[in-house]
């Protein structure tokens, strides 16, 4: 084997292993930008400066997602990404429950079964946001199951999927701005967004993904920067007022 083969095969190997470790930042890294929230937020006992809607995009986006990787496959990664996050949105629920519920003054609570859309997804107990998913899953998929060879059906799924994580950051810039302060929201969790966003854009440009991811990833960091404006804005509003 001479010096030129040797090469080759130590530089297959790097290419395999530095791939191995996007796919594992993929994978894990999309929950990493929930730990200073989740801290923040146990630290603070207070779950006001941070959007739960945002669960809610992630969970529905994801689990559509999940349902378009059976009619289309794309890399397992994005699929071990899905769950991952999933998995984080739901941990990230339960401690909002815990930390409202032990803030509540008033004892009347608000859940699922009282059909009451003014307080849609301010429930008041982790089991109601579990309904709530079970009964969005498990029609999705049967209809997934019955449409799964219909090629428009699964691309209008896919694009769907993406679309509505596309506006993760929206309920967040939505609150911000009702607020008119971006107080209790971690701004390392924005900045962690961003950086993964970005990250996940070239993922999806160097893979060749599926042309929605790429429409998503680019939304994404639109509104990564309307959020970090957000935040510089309130906090300038805030210092002038102090002076």
């Amino acid at each position: 084997m001479d010096n030129g083969q040797v090469g080759e095969e130590d530089g297959g190997s790097l290419w395999l292993f530095l791939g191995w470790v996007a796919s594992c930042v993929m994978v894990f890294g999309s929950a990493v930008p929930y730990a200073p929230q989740y801290h923040q937020i146990q630290r603070t006992k207070n779950t006001e400066g941070f959007s739960t809607r945002v669960c809610l995009v992630l969970l529905v986006s994801n689990i559509l997602r999940i349902l378009f990787w059976f009619g289309k496959r794309f890399e397992v990664t994005l699929l071990l990404q899905s769950v991952v996050i999933i998995f984080t949105m739901l941990v990230m629920l339960h401690l909002c429950c815990c930390i409202q519920n032990s803030n509540r003054m008033s004892t009347k609570q608000h859940h699922i079964t009282d059909l009451d859309p003014q307080f849609f997804w301010s429930w008041d107990g982790f089991e109601d946001y579990l309904i709530f998913l079970l009964a969005f899953t498990v029609p999705c998929s049967f209809i997934t199951l019955i449409l799964m060879d219909s090629a428009l059906f699964v691309n209008a799924l896919g694009s769907l999927a993406v679309m509505s994580e596309a506006m993760l950051g929206i309920p967040q810039l939505v609150q911000n701005q009702r607020n008119r302060s971006t107080l209790g929201m971690s701004i390392n969790m924005v900045l962690l967004w961003m950086a993964g966003d970005c990250f996940k854009m070239a993922y999806f440009v160097l893979n060749e993904s599926p042309f929605q991811f790429l429409l998503c990833g680019l939304a994404q960091i639109l509104v990564d920067l309307c959020i970090l404006f957000q935040s510089f804005f309130y906090n300038q509003e805030t210092l002038d007022k102090l002076e």
